[in-house]
């Protein structure tokens, strides 16, 4: 169990952002924080670019002019791991929140972070992931990764009651969760805040997403942006696997089953009737769920969603399916080193 000292009766709060090439989303971003309710002199923002070949640096650099609680710092590093740890180190908050360069965050978000972390004592909290899609695939997108189907048993991305989970969209938490635990796993691409979660939940720590911490994500407005950053979730799900395989549920082994099936299958059914009606059988039991759940968000959302969402879901499976197994071959030789 991780022990705290008692926190001020106004706590100082740090906001930091990790960023590159973010000139799309950023100025939404950090005018989303400097808006806050939250008491100015209270509250400090730190930008950390991670070599920017966009406007990034330019559009922040304008929005902190003038203002002593605003910090815009190069991150050598690159990731957004790396970047997080820097701030983490420079910062002086008794509250740390990490925030997403792609999110807009409500004006009372840390005035509701900072009570829930008081009120329920958790080791860390944070609100779910709205996503928000502004062309029709990017709106189909939000959609299905806001369901059950499209992000299995991760809560956070849809839960409307406050409750206990295993990780967390954007975390805020007090200063000393990281001296106890460490930082971000600088190894980790993309994955790093599950992983710091399971660290946590190794170490008794609890985790809470309240749904009135309230933000705004802009999802991935291409399929195949969302191919690509699915891809790169489960390739990188095989390395917290490895660091923490008593954390992982389920529902991370699902994709990865489901296109290994369809291979092998694919493969067998070259050789035997047996491998063809396999196949068959699998793809047949996909797409009856596909087309159901499809139908079940379409009915909520708009049909004309439900060819977009049939789509948008066969992406999201087949793409983190494809790359936990494509890790599974990448780090087969770091099994023996994390025993």
């Amino acid at each position: 169990m991780l022990t705290y000292p008692p926190l001020p009766a106004l706590p100082r709060v740090s906001l930091l952002i990790a960023m590159r090439n973010e000139a799309k989303y950023i100025a939404n971003c950090v005018q989303s924080v400097l808006q806050q309710d939250y008491p100015a002199d209270h509250l400090e923002i730190y930008v950390l670019d991670g070599n920017s070949a966009d406007a990034s640096w330019q559009i922040v650099e304008q929005l902190f002019l003038g203002r002593s609680n605003c910090f815009l710092l190069p991150n050598p590093g690159v990731t957004q791991s790396a970047g997080w740890n820097l701030g983490i180190r420079l910062c002086r908050g008794d509250i740390i929140g990490i925030v997403s360069a792609h999110s807009k965050l409500a004006p009372d978000y840390v005035s509701i972070a900072v009570e829930t972390l008081r009120r329920t004592g958790a080791d860390l909290v944070g609100g779910p992931a709205r996503a928000h899609g502004e062309s029709q695939i990017a709106r189909a997108i939000a959609v299905a990764t806001s369901t059950a189907f499209g992000v299995g048993g991760a809560r956070f991305h849809y839960t409307k009651r406050e409750e206990a989970v295993d990780t967390v969209f954007m975390g805020v938490c007090r200063r000393e969760m990281y001296q106890q635990i460490g930082g971000f796993d600088e190894e980790m691409v993309r994955d790093q805040d599950d992983e710091l979660s399971y660290r946590l939940l190794a170490r008794g720590g609890r985790i809470v997403c309240n749904p009135a911490i309230r933000s705004t994500y802009y999802n991935r407005a291409t399929l195949r942006s969302l191919w690509r950053q699915y891809f790169q979730y489960g390739f990188w799900k095989v390395r917290v696997l490895q660091k923490h395989p008593r954390q992982m549920r389920l529902r991370h082994f699902v994709p990865p089953l489901f296109a290994a099936s369809l291979i092998v299958s694919a493969t067998l059914s070259l050789l035997s009737p047996v491998g063809g009606f396999s196949f068959t059988f699998i793809l047949s039991a996909y797409f009856a769920a596909n087309l159901t759940a499809s139908a079940w968000a379409a009915s909520r959302h708009g049909w004309s969603y439900l060819p977009l969402l049939i789509i948008v879901y066969i992406v999201l499976h087949l793409s983190y399916g494809l790359g936990f197994l494509a890790g599974l071959v990448k780090f087969a030789n770091r099994w023996r080193e994390q025993r």
